[in-house]
Protein backbone atom coordinates (compact mmCIF):
# COMPACT_ATOMS: atom_id res chain seq x y z
CA UNK A 1 0.00 0.00 0.00
CA UNK A 2 1.31 3.36 -0.59
CA UNK A 3 2.04 5.71 2.25
CA UNK A 4 1.33 8.77 -0.25
CA UNK A 5 -2.15 9.31 -1.99
CA UNK A 6 -1.79 12.16 -5.20
CA UNK A 7 -3.96 14.41 -6.22
CA UNK A 8 -6.43 13.35 -8.60
CA UNK A 9 -5.64 16.61 -10.82
CA UNK A 10 -5.37 15.83 -14.37
CA UNK A 11 -5.09 19.70 -15.07
CA UNK A 12 -8.60 20.47 -16.92
CA UNK A 13 -9.55 22.95 -14.22
CA UNK A 14 -12.95 23.55 -15.25
CA UNK A 15 -15.43 23.59 -12.84
CA UNK A 16 -19.35 22.67 -13.80
CA UNK A 17 -22.29 22.63 -11.17
CA UNK A 18 -19.25 23.29 -8.38
CA UNK A 19 -17.76 19.87 -9.58
CA UNK A 20 -13.52 20.02 -11.55
CA UNK A 21 -14.52 18.37 -15.15
CA UNK A 22 -11.19 16.93 -14.91
CA UNK A 23 -10.78 15.21 -11.46
CA UNK A 24 -14.81 15.13 -10.11
CA UNK A 25 -13.66 17.02 -6.72
CA UNK A 26 -15.89 19.47 -5.26
CA UNK A 27 -14.12 22.99 -4.58
CA UNK A 28 -13.98 22.13 -0.84
CA UNK A 29 -12.46 19.34 -1.39
CA UNK A 30 -9.64 20.89 -4.02
CA UNK A 31 -9.62 23.23 -1.51
CA UNK A 32 -9.02 20.76 1.91
CA UNK A 33 -6.87 18.69 -0.26
CA UNK A 34 -3.44 19.55 1.25
CA UNK A 35 -4.48 19.33 4.77
CA UNK A 36 -6.41 15.99 4.53
CA UNK A 37 -5.26 12.92 5.96
CA UNK A 38 -4.62 9.61 4.70
CA UNK A 39 -8.22 7.95 5.22
CA UNK A 40 -10.22 11.43 4.03
CA UNK A 41 -7.85 11.56 0.82
CA UNK A 42 -9.14 8.02 -0.22
CA UNK A 43 -12.33 8.45 0.15
CA UNK A 44 -12.15 11.98 -1.52
CA UNK A 45 -10.74 9.45 -4.67
CA UNK A 46 -13.15 7.37 -4.52
CA UNK A 47 -16.37 9.72 -4.60
CA UNK A 48 -14.25 11.89 -7.02
CA UNK A 49 -14.29 8.85 -9.43
CA UNK A 50 -18.17 7.79 -8.79
CA UNK A 51 -18.41 11.75 -9.89
CA UNK A 52 -16.59 11.80 -12.86
CA UNK A 53 -18.36 8.59 -14.29
CA UNK A 54 -21.86 10.33 -13.73
CA UNK A 55 -20.35 13.30 -15.18
CA UNK A 56 -19.31 11.10 -18.50
CA UNK A 57 -22.54 9.54 -18.39
CA UNK A 58 -24.46 12.53 -18.75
Amino acid sequence: MAKRIDSPCVSICRLKGGLCVGCGRTTEEITRWPSMKRPERMKTHQRAAQRLKKLKKD
